[in-house]
């Protein structure tokens, strides 16, 4: 005995068939996305702190150098000897030498993958 369906029928199953599959992987999807987005966001968060904190790194030993080489100064006007004018030179070449490096690089070279 053959069995019959309407066109509505089959539409409406072959619609409910396919659609609850897609409707589930399309939740899927769009909640795994949105996981990622949060953690690209928080991940960008993080690069824009570390990239501050190198900075201020930075800044504070350029000013330890500024300041061993303010002392070493000092000193000179007063009683020196050969090896406080050797570390005057030496601070004096790194501050330099940072600096050169950290103009050729950039800071935020330092962290694009």
């Amino acid at each position: 005995m053959p069995v019959t369906i309407d066109f509505w029928t089959f539409a409406a199953a072959f619609i409910s068939a396919m659609g609850v599959p897609s409707t589930i992987m399309g939740l899927i999807v769009w909640r795994l996305k949105g996981r990622i987005d949060e953690r690209d966001k928080a991940q960008e968060e993080r690069n824009k702190a570390q990239q501050k904190l190198m900075v201020l790194l930075v800044q504070s030993t350029r000013a330890s150098i500024a300041l061993g080489e303010a002392t070493a100064h000092a000193m000179q006007r007063g009683h020196t000897n050969g090896d406080m004018e050797a570390a005057l030179k030496y601070a004096a070449d790194v501050k330099h030498e940072q600096k050169d490096f950290l103009a050729e690089q950039g800071i935020h070279n330092l962290f694009d993958e």
